[in-house]
C-alpha cells in the first residue's frame, strides 16, 4: 500500500494526501494519475481502476484542498469560504460510484468523476451532522491530518497512535530524560 489511511473515513483521510501541509516542504502523495487510482482502490472506495487522467488529478487536488479549507475553518469557528463550499456541492452533483452485487460478493466500478463525487457526498453528510463538532487536527505539529474523535471525553489527540502518538510520546520522553540529566537508553523510546 502506497497510501495511508488513519481516519477510517475516505473523506478525512483524502485530505491526508498532502502530508505535513504547514511545513516548508509538505509532501505531495497524489503525484500523478496512477496515483490517484491507487489512493481510490486502496481506500476501498472502488475495485478497479478508475482510469484517472491529469483533468482527473487537478480535479480532486481542488476538492481535497476545499475540503481542507472548510474543516479548518470549522475548527477555527470561522465563515466557510464560498468558493470551498461550491465546489464541494458541484462535484456531490455529480452521479457518485454505485455498488452492484456480483458472485463473490460487493463490487464498486466507477470512473473519476463518480468516485470524487462519493466523496465530497461523505464531506457533505461529515461537516453537515452530529460529527462535524467531533473534528479535530492532529497533535503532532508536522501532521494536519484532520479525523473524527469518536474517542470517550474526545480525549483523542493523534489522527493514528502508531504514527504520531507514538512519536510526540517518544519526543515527550526523550526531553524529560534529557531535562532530568538521565541518559537516554539505547533504543530511547521506551
Amino acid at each position: 500500500m502506497v497510501h495511508a489511511f488513519p481516519c477510517g473515513t475516505p473523506a478525512l483521510d483524502f485530505v491526508g494526501t498532502l502530508r505535513a501541509r504547514r511545513n516548508p516542504e509538505p509532501r505531495e502523495m497524489l503525484t500523478s494519475p496512477e496515483s490517484l487510482d491507487a489512493w481510490f482502490r486502496e481506500s476501498g472506495m472502488v475495485h478497479a481502476d478508475t482510469k484517472c487522467d491529469q483533468d482527473d488529478l487537478d480535479t480532486a487536488m481542488g476538492l481535497r484542498e476545499a475540503v481542507y479549507s472548510l474543516v479548518r475553518a470549522g475548527l477555527l469557528g470561522q465563515d466557510r469560504d464560498a468558493a470551498a463550499v461550491a465546489l464541494v456541492n458541484d462535484t456531490a452533483r455529480t452521479p457518485s460510484a454505485v455498488p452492484q452485487l456480483t458472485a463473490e460478493g460487493r463490487r464498486v466500478e466507477a470512473t473519476p468523476r463518480q468516485a470524487l463525487s462519493s466523496l465530497a457526498r461523505q464531506v457533505i453528510d461529515i461537516l453537515s451532522g452530529p460529527e462535524g463538532s467531533l473534528l479535530k487536527e492532529c497533535g503532532r505539529p508536522e501532521c494536519t491530518q484532520v479525523y473524527i474523535d469518536r474517542s470517550r471525553g474526545s480525549r483523542r489527540e493523534w489522527c493514528a497512535m502508531e504514527t504520531c502518538g507514538n512519536r510526540v510520546k517518544a519526543a515527550a520522553y526523550r526531553a524529560r530524560k534529557k531535562a532530568s540529566g538521565d541518559p537516554v537508553p539505547a533504543g530511547g523510546d521506551r
